[in-house]
């Protein structure tokens, strides 16, 4: 792949990045935008070996899932409480149009919240949701029918 076909195929898919980072950092765009730009470094050093048949966005999704898993792993890394940013009037609240359900979702566990996001918000089918988590389209179909399960528990007045 060429250098040029990559950032055009990044290109197209630099929001929709962003927009998954920022959910599963909980609205944190510091880490968020870190965790992305290690996602475009170890796209672009794999680049060699991305195979043009497959879409680009799957793949550059299961690297940037798998760069946020190792990011969490980390000793030094502490994820901030949703709710924490929002009552102290940061950038989250802009962030969020539909606060109560971002919420909900930061408060799920970070495969759950992975496969709703990608399915839900990203528009992924179950088979590339198992591609990108590294999993089978059943335990995928599992995590989603748990995290509404779960979502639905939370939103509940």
């Amino acid at each position: 792949m060429t250098r040029e076909r990559f950032i055009e195929l990044v290109t197209a898919e630099q929001e929709p990045l962003r927009r998954f980072l920022l959910s599963l950092c909980r609205g944190n765009r510091d880490e968020a935008e870190e965790i992305a730009q290690e996602t475009l470094i170890k796209a672009y050093l794999a680049s060699g070996g991305y195979v043009e048949r497959y879409k680009f966005s799957t793949w550059l999704f299961k690297i940037s899932y798998r760069t946020f898993l190792d990011h969490i792993k980390r000793p030094s890394h502490t994820m901030e409480p949703l709710d924490e940013r929002i009552a102290g009037g940061t950038p989250a609240d802009e962030a969020f149009r539909y606060e109560a359900l971002y919420h909900a979702i930061g408060q799920l566990p970070e495969r759950s919240r992975a496969a709703i996001l990608l399915y839900h918000i990203e528009g992924y089918s179950v088979k590339e949701i198992a591609v990108i988590t590294h999993s089978n389209p059943v335990a995928v179909r599992q995590l989603l029918s748990r995290g509404l399960k779960q979502l639905r528990n939370i939103l509940k007045p």
